[in-house]
């Protein structure tokens, strides 16, 4: 594990990743996007990890690329700019489709692709301190990578304004728009996250991995005759699932189910 990234994971299940760079804010380069992919596959495989929570060390969750990298990167020829722009690509899809719920707690500032970690993540709780920015413009430059996250997230309309001002908006913002599900003191904000982390705990790890999929397949379809076909194969699959009988079976039995520590 490198300095920049520090992992614990619970007895429970809670997989605590913490970016560690407070001296740069966070802020990430090709070396840390390499190493943050590589752990995030290692936890997806991981039985011992069920809920992801990811956080920042110290006064800022994120200030997106690192000004080292970005040099680096004006150097570049196009052919070499591509494949690192694939390898931040594959960052975000890998935490975007991990097989288990993501909560994120912004603590701070998120700027440019720390904006994307956040869109990628399922809950996300902030401080009232956290302001966010996608400041590609700003450089010349477009949110190219994150923008299939974060327009999802806060809908085209609300893109066009922020991805062309470049401007720094409020947690409170944030929220409105959808970016933020909650709001909490600075001091609670992770308190607040690890709190939804652990009810997750509750619910039955292959149905959230499989909601998740659901989320993704049926989010802007026409409600037509295939999808409503797709839907219900989709939970008849999982009815007859060992979890599936596993989660019934406990409830008509009046029982936690199998999955639940007790």
């Amino acid at each position: 594990m490198s300095k920049s990234l520090d992992i614990k994971i619970s007895n429970t299940g809670i997989a605590t990743l913490t970016l560690n760079r407070p001296e740069r804010h966070n802020a990430f380069d090709d070396e840390l996007i390499v190493e943050m992919t590589a752990v995030l596959e290692q936890l997806a495989a991981n039985p011992q990890a069920r809920v992801l929570l990811l956080t920042g060390a110290g006064k800022s969750f994120s200030a997106g690329a690192d000004l080292g990298w970005m040099k680096r990167m004006a150097s570049y020829g196009e052919a070499e700019n591509l494949a690192d722009a694939q390898k931040l690509a594959k960052l975000m899809h890998t935490l975007d489709t991990l097989n288990m719920p993501t909560v994120a707690a912004v603590q701070g500032p998120a700027y440019g692709g720390g904006v994307g970690l956040v869109a990628c993540c399922d809950m996300v709780f902030a401080a009232p301190e956290a302001q966010f920015s996608l400041t590609e413009v700003k450089l010349g430059l477009i949110p190219a990578v994150i923008s299939p996250y974060v327009i999802r997230k806060i809908g085209a309309g609300q893109a066009r304004r922020y991805f062309l001002s470049g401007e720094r908006f409020s947690s409170a913002i944030a929220q409105k728009i959808g970016l933020v599900h909650e709001l909490a003191p600075q001091d609670e904000v992770a308190v607040l996250a690890t709190s939804w982390a652990t009810q997750l705990l509750n619910n039955g790890p292959l149905s959230m991995a499989a909601a998740k999929r659901l989320v993704a397949e049926v989010a802007d379809k026409p409600i037509c005759s295939e999808l409503t076909s797709l839907c219900a194969q989709r939970i008849a699959a999982q009815r007859v699932s060992a979890e599936g009988q596993e989660g019934l079976t406990a409830f008509l039995e009046k029982r936690p189910p199998n999955w639940v520590k007790h």
